[in-house]
């Protein structure tokens, strides 16, 4: 497989235009990554995934809650949810932007 080389600009402007929350942007057997942006006061409608996950804040601030914690999240937090975890953010004070990365690639 070649490598591939993504700018968020662009990955961003594509989900906008669809009106999606989520953009997919590497799909592999081993794992996938997209770009989630939720707005000021979204609703989180994430559930549990098959897979493993971690999250790379680009920017904004929410709180995030998996399992029994709910720290405060910002440009630089780096989280880490395990498959079958119940998790979202919530209490979201600016528009949030997270790279998003599955291991396997997201089912």
């Amino acid at each position: 497989m070649k490598p591939g080389f993504f700018k968020i600009g662009e990955i961003d402007r594509d989900r906008a235009q669809t009106g999606k929350l989520y953009r997919e942007f590497l799909r592999v057997p081993a794992m996938s990554a997209g770009l989630y942006v939720l707005p000021v006061g979204a609703t989180d409608p994430q559930r549990p995934h098959h897979e493993d996950e971690m999250y790379y804040v680009l920017r904004g601030r929410a709180r995030f809650r998996a399992g029994d914690e709910d720290p405060e999240v910002s440009a630089g937090s780096v989280l880490f949810v395990a498959a079958e975890v119940e998790h979202r953010f919530h209490d979201i004070t600016e528009e949030l932007a997270v790279l998003v990365f599955f291991a396997p690639a997201e089912s």
